[in-house]
């Protein structure tokens, strides 16, 4: 079983950064996942903001925060980031990160097969 643990959401104001982190915890290993960062924001369907390949090599990212928000793993660690800069109140939300047994980058909600608990981000103006 895969458990994810986030951290670092919380209050911004627009213009401030945040990281997030999500811990994967596990007997499996890590590097056979590609990970996901997913927004929910009040009242609207969860989407997917970033994704990143098992390596590290391929990385996606929505045009909304495409030069703003910047993922990437240490397999070390076991840890996927989410490095998010020039936020604006639209980057409001539950963020989620999620594993898929994919290694490459898939974009699909269904294609990711476990889910951390999501953390708040708020971000005023």
């Amino acid at each position: 079983q895969v458990q994810l643990v986030e951290s670092g959401g919380g209050l911004a104001q627009a213009g401030d950064s945040l990281r997030l982190s999500c811990a994967f915890v596990s007997k499996g290993t890590f590097i056979n996942y590609s990970m996901g960062w997913f927004r929910q924001a009040p009242g609207k369907e969860r989407e997917l903001v970033a994704a990143i390949s098992w390596n590290g090599d391929s990385k996606y990212y929505d045009d909304s925060v495409k030069g703003r928000f910047t993922s990437a793993r240490d397999n070390a660690k076991n840890t996927v980031y989410l490095q998010m800069a020039s936020l604006n109140p639209e980057d409001t939300g539950i963020y989620y990160c999620a594993a898929s047994e994919y290694t490459v980058i898939v974009r699909q909600i269904s294609q990711y097969n476990y889910w951390g608990q999501g953390t708040q981000v708020t971000v005023s103006s």
